[in-house]
């Protein structure tokens, strides 16, 4: 695939090692000189990895172009650019919608959301498509797991899901440190924290047909001390917050696309 990337931001580089990891070089990826520290860097990792000398330069080579600009800056960038008809567009920019993109990117007609995550590098990322394009599906496929969507309205809702990983990871923090507090040694504590999290992750992706409910009332004894916990974090709200949250990043992305 030839692939240009507007942006050389952490998306850009988990994307490009993602890419390279089994068989570096098997994709022409041409990258923008924008965070310079980084495109250098990754030219120099992988063959077929070339640092273009502007962003124009990125879309007169490429055929493919991913667009990973802050959302903040993305007018600005795009505004000074100049597109083909035959471009194919893949936007992994936060809260600005297909239409909105796809007018940024006139006369370009083929226009693609996703939103990849950092664990792309590893090729286990699941990526949130929309619409349903093959050429968008191959290349994310290539990364983990392309999760491809009819409506606008599900892709937001994935999107907004990928808002818990920062407390996933305050989560795991208020486990080792109460750990730290009974103890513990620091790097124990989190290593334990992180081997529990890890393997109840391992027992969910192995058992697709199951429920997160059926497997949280399974590691649930009756009386049991995990039961405990759950009966006191649902009582306090803690499941219906997560919710609410969720719903706070879906008002913020509709206002985005007005």
């Amino acid at each position: 695939m030839n692939l240009g990337f507007l942006g050389s931001g952490a998306i850009t580089s988990a994307i490009v090692t993602g890419l390279n990891a089994e068989t570096p070089g098997r994709h022409s990826i041409l990258l923008s000189p924008r965070n310079a520290g980084v495109a250098a860097a990754l030219a120099g990792r992988f063959p077929g990895v070339v640092v273009a000398s502007s962003n124009q330069e990125v879309l007169d080579a490429s055929e493919t172009v991913v667009v990973a600009v802050r959302p903040q800056i993305v007018r600005s960038v795009l505004a000074e650019l100049h597109f083909r008809p035959d471009h194919h567009v893949i936007s992994v920019v936060a809260a600005t919608g297909v239409g909105t993109v796809a007018k940024m990117v006139a006369p370009a007609t083929k226009v693609t959301r996703a939103v990849p995550l950092p664990s792309a590098a590893k090729r286990q990322c699941p990526t949130g498509v929309h619409p349903n394009d093959p050429v968008a599906v191959e290349l994310f496929a290539e990364l983990g797991t392309a999760f491809a969507v009819d409506t606008e309205e599900e892709f937001e809702a994935i999107c907004a899901a990928t808002a818990t990983m920062a407390s996933y990871f305050a989560f795991a923090d208020a486990i080792a440190s109460w750990l730290e507090r009974r103890g513990v040694a620091p790097a124990k504590a989190r290593q334990y924290t992180a081997q529990v999290l890890s393997g109840l992750a391992d027992t969910a992706a192995g058992e697709p047909e199951r429920t997160f409910e059926s497997l949280a009332s399974d590691h649930a004894t009756r009386g049991g001390l995990n039961e405990q916990v759950r009966a006191y974090l649902t009582e306090r709200g803690m499941f219906e917050s997560v919710s609410e949250a969720l719903d706070g990043v879906m008002r913020r992305a509709a206002a985005g696309r007005q």
